[in-house]
Parts: structure tokens; C-alpha cells; sequence
């Protein structure tokens, strides 16, 4: 696997890794402040066939998936009607560019946004309608692919040509037929979403490592694994790796409105 994909599982649930590890504590921390023992409310845009709302699910929340692609949504209910998880789980077809037409504003505990800013046309305005989503005190989670670890790919590929291309262009493009509208390093996602009135509390690598490590060493069994993951686990937070991590990830909290 290189450092420019996502690891779900074979299940469509995300792997246990730093970015669960961050949203299951914002989950109980939601749990923990809700009243009469109300269901963390999460709204995943752009979650497509339940990649984590599944695993959200799973751990207790009431999660609406918004996805504009029919077939997605009916993987996600084939999924998460599998794990066991249905009642929980709505999907909604619609967008983040019109996100206030499905979801309400402030209606949400915890706000998912991952890889979603890859694929739109308008960052700005789709961070402004996922903090829009967001009930005050509650959290914004934004995955999104890393400029710099697409380049260090790409130049140990051989392919140099992409790698300039992905250093300069103003977007982390690595020409016209790229299927990613951006790339973000760590400073650039920061300014959107403190742009968006959002405060990062989180900032962290997914996949900082575990992609560098050859396939062998890797496929050498259940030990192999854990070592990888603990490693990785080590690198997520470090500020020194955080720019070779193959996806950024932030959570950023939308403040209470000030009296």
C-alpha cells in the first residue's frame, strides 16, 4: 500500500489507528455531556459506502451519512446492516455544497469530513458548511491527502516530473489528469480551517510510516503488525514526520458563541 491511499479494512470499517483513537474519545466525550443518555450525533459528508460511520456505529453513535452517489449509500446500508449497526445509521443523498439543504445547522456532535476536501470544488466553502453543521462545543474531523508524502512517493518511484509538479503547483497537483483537485500540508489545512471560525485542538499524520515499511516486513504475521502500529502509532504526533504522513489529519472544535 503507498502513502496516498486509505486503509480500510476488508469490512469498509476503518483500521484502529491515531485518527479512531482520536474520534473515540471525542465520541465519549460527547456521550459523556449529552442528556438523558442521548446517542452522539455524527455526520459523515461525503462518507460514501460507511468507511467509518460503520465503525462510528459500533461505538454507540447515531451517524447520517451524505454522499451524492446512490450506489455508496447502498453499500453503506448493505455494511451497516451487516455489522449490525443499521438502526443507527441514515444515509442521505446530497453534498457538501448544499449541505444546509439535508443536515441541520448545528445539529451535530462531530462533523466528518475525509477525503472530502481532495475532491471539491470550493475548500473554503466546503469547511464553512461542515463547521455550519457543527453544534458549539462540538468537533470538526478532517482527513485529507498529504502534499509532501505524494511527493517523497513519487520521487522514490522515479516518477520526478509528478514529484516537481506536486512541490510547485499551488494546489499539490501533479498535472491535468490528476484525480485530486488538492493536496494540503499541514499549515494550509490549518488556515482553513481557522478560516471556518474552527480551533485545531489535534493536529496528526495517518498513515505516517506504515506505508514506508516493505511489504515483507509487513506480511510477517501478527508480531510484524503490532510493531508497524506501534510505530506508527509513535510517529502520528511527532511535528518532525507529520509532513510525510500520507494524510493529515485534524480535529478542530467550534467554539461557543461568545456572550
Amino acid at each position: 500500500m503507498r502513502p496516498d491511499q486509505n486503509a480500510p479494512d476488508a469490512t469498509g470499517a476503518a483500521l484502529p489507528g491515531p485518527v479512531h483513537r482520536v474520534l473515540a474519545s471525542e465520541v465519549a466525550r460527547a456521550a459523556e455531556g449529552a442528556r438523558d443518555g442521548a446517542a452522539p450525533r455524527v455526520l459523515d459528508v461525503g462518507g460514501g459506502s460507511g468507511a467509518w460511520a460503520v465503525a462510528l456505529a459500533g461505538l454507540g453513535c447515531a451517524v447520517t451519512v451524505v454522499d451524492n452517489s446512490p450506489n455508496a449509500l447502498a453499500a453503506l446500508h448493505r455494511r451497516a446492516r451487516d455489522a449490525g449497526v443499521d438502526g443507527l445509521v441514515t444515509p442521505v443523498q446530497g453534498d457538501v455544497d448544499a449541505l444546509a439543504d439535508v443536515a441541520p445547522d448545528g445539529g451535530a456532535d462531530l462533523v466528518l469530513g475525509h477525503g472530502l476536501l481532495e475532491v471539491v470544488d470550493d475548500a473554503e466553502h466546503a469547511v464553512r458548511a461542515l463547521a455550519e453543521a457543527t453544534a458549539p462545543g462540538g468537533a470538526v474531523s478532517v482527513l485529507v491527502a498529504g502534499r509532501h508524502a505524494a511527493v517523497l512517493g513519487r520521487t522514490l518511484a522515479g516518477r520526478l516530473a509528478e514529484a516537481r509538479a506536486l512541490l510547485v503547483d499551488p494546489h499539490g497537483r501533479c498535472g491535468p489528469d490528476d484525480p485530486l483537485r488538492r493536496r494540503l500540508d499541514a499549515a494550509g489545512l490549518h488556515a482553513l480551517l481557522v478560516a471556518a471560525g474552527l480551533v485545531p485542538e489535534t493536529v496528526q499524520g495517518d498513515g505516517v510510516l506504515e506505508g514506508w515499511v516493505p511489504g515483507s516486513v509487513r506480511d510477517g504475521g501478527p508480531a510484524a503488525s503490532r510493531a508497524v502500529a506501534e510505530l506508527e502509532a509513535l510517529a502520528a504526533g511527532r511535528p518532525a514526520l507529520l509532513e510525510l504522513a500520507a494524510r493529515l489529519h485534524v480535529l478542530a472544535r467550534r467554539p461557543h458563541p461568545v456572550e
